[in-house]
C-alpha cells in the first residue's frame, strides 16, 4: 500500500484542495474565533473614518462654492445720518457695476437680531445703544482676485470713506483650513486602520502555521504544494472577512446615520452641505470588500513566505 502511494502523487495532488479543508489548519470555530471580531471593529472604524473624511470634504467645497465671489461691505460711520448717507451711495455704486451681480442692504432690524444673543437688547436699544454698522451683501461675477478687491476699495472709499470690504472666504480661511486638516487625518487614519487589519491577519496566519506545522508538513509530503496549502488559509480568511466585514459595515453604518441626524439637528446650513452623495455611499460600501482582499493578500503572502522558510 505504501509503494503504490509512493508511485502514484499524482492522484493525491489533484486532490489536495479537498483533503486539507482549511477548518483543520484553524480549527476554531467562526465566531468563537478573534478574527471575525477583530475585521468587524477595524471595518467599522473605517466605515465611520471614511464616512467622517467624505462629509468634511463635501462640507469644503459646498461652502467654498456658495461664497465664491462673495464680499461684504461695511459702513463703520458712527453718525446715523451720514451712515444712511454713505451706505446709499455705497449700494448705487455697486449697483451700477458691470460686474456686480448682486446687491443687499442689510436690513438694520436683521443686524440687531444677530447681535442680541451676543450683546443683550439692552445694549442695542434706547439713548446709549451701540451704534450698528451698515452691511450690505455683494455678490461679483467671476472669480474674486486681490486686484478686483483692492479696486473696488479705492472706489467705495471716494465718496464712503468709512467703508470697509472683505471677502467673504477670507473670513472663513482658517476654517477650509482646518477641514482640510481633518480630512487628511481621516485619510491617515484609514490607512492606520488598514495596516492594522494587515498585521492582525498576519499574526493569525503564523499563529495558525504555527499550531498545525505538524499537519502541513504531513499534506505537503504527500504532494500539496505552498499554493494549495496557501489557499486553504485564504478561504478560511475570506470566509472571515466575509462575516466581519459585513458586521463592520452595519456598525459604521449605523454610526453614520446617527451622528448625521445629531447635525441634522443643528439647523444650519453649511452643516447641511456636508451631506453623502451616491459616490461617497458607493466608496463606504466597497470598504467591506477592500478589506476582504486586502486579508486575503496579507494570508497569502505570509503563508507562502512562512512555508518556504519551514518546509
Amino acid at each position: 500500500m505504501t509503494d503504490a502511494l509512493a508511485m502514484s502523487p499524482a492522484p493525491i495532488r489533484r486532490n489536495m484542495p479537498r483533503f486539507g479543508a482549511s477548518d483543520r489548519l484553524l480549527p476554531h470555530s467562526r465566531l468563537a474565533g478573534p478574527m471575525p471580531w477583530v475585521i468587524a471593529i477595524m471595518i467599522a472604524l473605517t466605515v465611520i473614518a471614511a464616512g467622517a473624511g467624505l462629509a468634511l470634504r463635501n462640507l469644503g467645497a459646498n461652502a467654498q462654492a456658495e461664497i465664491a465671489g462673495g464680499l461684504t461691505v461695511q459702513i463703520l460711520e458712527g453718525a446715523p445720518a451720514e451712515r444712511a448717507r454713505q451706505a446709499e451711495w455705497a449700494v448705487a455704486q455697486l449697483r451700477g457695476r458691470d460686474d456686480v451681480a448682486e446687491v443687499r442692504r442689510v436690513p438694520e432690524s436683521e443686524l440687531k437680531a444677530l447681535l442680541e444673543p451676543w450683546l443683550g437688547q439692552e445694549a442695542l436699544a434706547g439713548d446709549g445703544a451701540i451704534p450698528v454698522p451698515e452691511l450690505i451683501d455683494v455678490r461679483l461675477r467671476g472669480a474674486l482676485t486681490e486686484a478686483r478687491l483692492e479696486e473696488l476699495r479705492v472706489s467705495l472709499t471716494r465718496q464712503a470713506p468709512s467703508a470697509r470690504i472683505d471677502a467673504q472666504s477670507g473670513w472663513l480661511k482658517p476654517v477650509f483650513d482646518a477641514l482640510a486638516s481633518l480630512q487628511w487625518l481621516m485619510l491617515g487614519l484609514v490607512m492606520l486602520l488598514a495596516a492594522t487589519s494587515a498585521a492582525a491577519v498576519w499574526l493569525a496566519a503564523r499563529s495558525a502555521l504555527g499550531s498545525n506545522r505538524e499537519t502541513i508538513e504531513v499534506i505537503h509530503l504527500l504532494g500539496a504544494t505552498d499554493r494549495q496549502i496557501a489557499r486553504l488559509f485564504e478561504r478560511s480568511i475570506a470566509i472571515d472577512a466575509a462575516i466581519g466585514g459585513t458586521a463592520g459595515l452595519l456598525l459604521g453604518l449605523g454610526a453614520i446615520w446617527m451622528l448625521g441626524r445629531q447635525f441634522a439637528r443643528l439647523g444650519s446650513g453649511m452643516v447641511a452641505g456636508g451631506g453623502l452623495g451616491l459616490m461617497d455611499w458607493a466608496l463606504i460600501v466597497a470598504i467591506p470588500l477592500a478589506g476582504a482582499v486586502l486579508a486575503m493578500w496579507t494570508a497569502r503572502l505570509t503563508v507562502t513566505g512562512a512555508l518556504r522558510r519551514i518546509l
